[in-house]
């Protein structure tokens, strides 16, 4: 019974090292879609993010299984509660991406995001990529050092971030409240992806070591 019970723990990890794949494919599909006005991309990531919901759902329903069923305690109790959690994390990183693709589909035919601002959303998706694959990379591995590391990538978004609320508020923004409304949000739902990769990376530290926090030492 334990055999088949910690395999049913090694299989959920494995669902959620995929989940952080899928949802990397999302954001970059996503990014893509924003950048190059593509319609069609856009609805792959909108049609896709069922998928992930739909894998959150499981994983939810087979740990909550387990907890019935096992009734586990200390780290094993931790283990199960910490799945879950990373599982809503990473929907709402698919909700994000899928967000930014709606965006895009709004726009159609028009690109989303004006020239002056594509380096800093191309750079944007690469940083969403790159978290979210450390990300899966962590939930795989449940390396602390890795997972603390995310703490400190998650700046690059957060510069990225600042540096387009400076640009759709200078005085010599050419381009109307509406498309500075649409930069707004997007720089947020780019930032959100990146809050929940450290959200993710913080459970991972608290799985293994038992922290709640990363020390800020850790940086």
């Amino acid at each position: 019974m334990r055999e088949s019970y910690f395999e049913e723990l090694e299989d959920i990890r494995g669902c959620l090292v995929e989940m952080a794949n899928t949802v990397g494919s999302q954001v970059s599909t996503a990014t893509t879609a924003l950048l190059d006005a593509d319609v069609a991309l856009a609805d792959l990531v909108i049609a896709g993010d069922e998928q992930i919901d739909a894998t959150r759902e499981s994983i939810d329903q087979r740990c909550f299984t387990l907890l019935a069923r096992q009734q586990p305690v200390a780290t094993d109790l931790r283990t199960i509660v910490v799945a879950t959690r990373i599982a809503s994390d990473l929907e709402r990183m698919g909700d994000l991406a899928e967000h930014i693709a709606k965006v895009a589909r709004m726009r159609f035919p028009d690109p989303a995001v004006p020239q002056e601002v594509r380096p800093a959303f191309l750079e944007a998706g690469h940083v969403a990529e790159m978290l979210v694959t450390k990300a899966g990379t962590v939930i795989a591995t449940r390396n602390v050092d890795a997972a603390r590391e995310l703490e400190t990538d998650d700046d690059a978004m957060d510069r990225l971030h600042r540096g387009l609320f400076r640009q759709v508020l200078s005085e010599d923004w050419p381009h109307g409240i509406e498309v500075a409304i649409d930069i707004t949000l997007l720089g947020r739902y780019y930032e959100r992806f990146a809050d929940h990769a450290v959200s993710v990376a913080r459970r991972v530290v608290y799985l293994v070591t038992g922290e709640r926090h990363i020390p800020e030492n850790a940086h």
